[in-house]
């Protein structure tokens, strides 16, 4: 009579342990530098484990990269909910949190598009970006500025469009800035820091009611 297989239970420790490990390894090398056995060292495990338990690289790093991105949003709607905060302190906020982010985790923007142009609606729905942004105190503070005349009279998307493109195309484009400028990694990520003062600097002018 065969003796059927049990396979182990999924034990959460070891899974955080993996993915603790991913961070690490995917942060140091990129995705495309990364194999599984890196991984699988930084974690102190076997090869085989790391695949029962993650079928693929591919599948880890979409794993991590949603993680972030997702626990990044959860900050993002804090700072946009904060009643006893201007929307300039929440501006200077964002942009830096976004360039941090950005900073450490530099394949984020080719996954987001990636992301986007795979399963566009579900991703979307997936992050609550909607639920952050249209239901905010920052909304609220965004109206009453044009209400009383401080603001120019814009849709908030445009507002959202600057900010992304300020804070995200830099790191997408990073090659030819760096080509560009003859720049190391060290002076991008210093040049990066050096937009988290200007960002807001730049929106608040471009938003100041003429």
């Amino acid at each position: 009579m065969a003796v059927k297989k049990v396979k182990p239970a999924n034990d959460t420790s070891t899974e955080e342990k993996i993915k603790n490990a991913a961070r690490v390894v995917f942060f140091k090398k990129g995705f495309a530098a990364t194999r599984t056995r890196d991984i699988a060292e930084e974690a102190g495990i076997n090869l085989a484990l790391l695949n029962y338990y993650f079928r693929s690289k591919e599948k880890l790093f979409a794993i991590i990269m949603l993680e972030t991105i997702m626990n990044f949003f959860k900050s993002i709607s804090v700072v946009f909910n904060m009643e006893d905060t201007t929307l300039e302190n929440k501006i200077e906020t964002i942009a830096s949190g976004y360039i941090d982010l950005l900073k450490a985790n530099p394949d984020i923007p080719l996954f987001l598009l990636s992301e986007l142009k795979m399963q566009p609606d579900e991703f979307v729905a997936k992050m609550g970006v909607k639920e952050i942004v249209m239901k905010s105190v920052f909304l609220k503070q965004f109206q009453q500025g044009i209400k009383e005349g401080k603001i120019t009279p814009i849709h908030p998307l445009h507002f959202i469009i600057n900010l992304l493109g300020m804070t995200v195309f830099p790191f997408v484009a990073s090659p030819i800035i760096k080509g560009i400028g003859d720049l190391s990694t060290k002076q991008f990520n210093d040049l990066m820091d050096e937009r988290k003062r200007l960002i807001p600097k730049w929106i608040k002018a471009m938003l100041k009611a003429k």
